[in-house]
């Protein structure tokens, strides 16, 4: 089971998905997402996704969210003929064509990605003392 979004009714795997498409929708794109976060967690912008999924999931309707996976469709393989190579890493876009918004989004993004991986290396350490 999952939760649909409580704006778009987009079906999200679970509590944590959820709080980060409406946190992420509207932080892209403002519109009705970020209204609803406005009136209903009032400072979801401050929030990680462990302080707004159990906000965001009271409003939200469970519904059937499956997942399927090539390895666990009857035992049997997939059968099609497409490649699973992937092309070569490149940059998906240019950051200097984001308007001035979205480079504010993208920096504050990063800066949230640096933060949360240095609360996971700091944790680490933390356990790794104890031992």
């Amino acid at each position: 089971m999952g939760y649909a979004c409580p704006v778009c009714e987009t079906p999200q795997r679970d509590a944590e998905h959820l709080a980060n498409h409406l946190a992420f929708t509207a932080m892209l794109h403002g519109d009705a997402h970020e209204d609803w976060l406005d009136d209903h967690a009032p400072d979801w912008e401050e929030a990680g996704a462990d302080e707004l999924a159990p906000v965001v999931v009271e409003y939200a309707d469970e519904v059937a969210y499956e997942e399927v996976f090539e390895d666990t469709v009857d035992g049997q393989e997939h059968a099609h003929d497409h490649s699973h190579e992937q092309p070569p890493a490149t940059a998906a876009f240019d950051a200097g064509d984001l308007d001035g918004d979205a480079q504010c989004v993208l920096a504050e993004a990063r800066e949230m990605t640096r933060a949360m991986l240095a609360d996971t290396d700091d944790s680490e350490d933390d356990e790794d003392n104890k031992a």
